[in-house]
């Protein structure tokens, strides 16, 4: 029997990643989906869902998984071939969710968030776009709290909303050097917040359990499964920067 710890093999993180592109449809129902900038599409890569996870154990006050479970998905429900494949999915974000709290709680000389990479003429290129995101969305669950944080979180922030679409993505504007010491700063970033919060969790403890449940909305578009990626192969999002 597996820890609830444990962290995820590589196949494991493969069938997630399937599974939070595809949500249970075929390659061509997929490929027939329109675009539609309205349909928030959830999260659907293993970074995003790394950041985001590390967000809500990061996070001032408790989310109930009913409601961070739902966030992941977003408008796109995915369709349960059986109850076992809904509880071996879910089984596995939970494992991961409590592999990165391990982490950050007591292990936090290894906690490493899980980013693309991506080789271009021999060079290997990080790319932070997606954990950003999904980090940024878990934080809107609790968005009213996490403004409780004042300067301290806004600092600690500045590194993950650099390459957030939210804020425009100022680090792409900046050379390389400096955009890779950006990239660098993200885990020590998610570190330092989740040590902030820890101290104040008992403050946002009434709260937590007071506060009504609602679905996470997006403030702007983002890129679709079936639209261009935005680093400019010509590639759908889904066959490139997604893997």
């Amino acid at each position: 029997m597996q820890q609830a710890s444990e962290g995820l093999s590589q196949a494991e993180l493969d069938q997630l990643g399937d599974f939070l592109l595809y949500r249970g449809l075929s390659e061509e129902e997929l490929d027939a989906q329109e675009p539609d900038p309205d349909r928030d599409e959830g999260v659907l890569t293993v970074p995003g869902l790394d950041g985001f996870l590390t967000a809500i154990v990061s996070g001032p006050a408790m989310i109930m998984p009913s409601r961070w479970l739902a966030a992941i998905w977003g408008d796109e429900q995915p369709i349960w071939n059986s109850m076992e494949e809904a509880q071996e999915v879910t089984g596995l974000v939970m494992r991961h969710m409590n592999n990165v709290s391990d982490c950050l709680m007591g292990q936090t000389d290894i906690f490493e968030p899980i980013f693309f990479e991506r080789e271009v003429e021999g060079k290997v290129y990080t790319i932070v776009d997606e954990w950003c995101e999904g980090y940024l969305r878990g934080m809107s669950l609790d968005a009213a709290n996490w403004r409780k944080g004042g300067e301290e979180v806004k600092r600690l922030l500045a590194p993950i909303m650099a390459f957030t679409e939210q804020a425009g993505w100022p680090a792409h504007d900046l050379p390389t050097a400096d955009l890779e010491k950006m990239q660098a700063k993200i885990g020590p970033s998610a570190q330092g917040l989740h040590a902030y919060w820890l101290k104040r969790r008992e403050e946002f403890m009434p709260a937590a359990a007071a506060r009504p449940q609602g679905t996470v909305r997006r403030e702007g578009p983002r890129v679709g499964r079936n639209e261009p990626c935005p680093c400019g192969s010509g590639k759908k999002f889904k066959k490139c920067c997604m893997h």
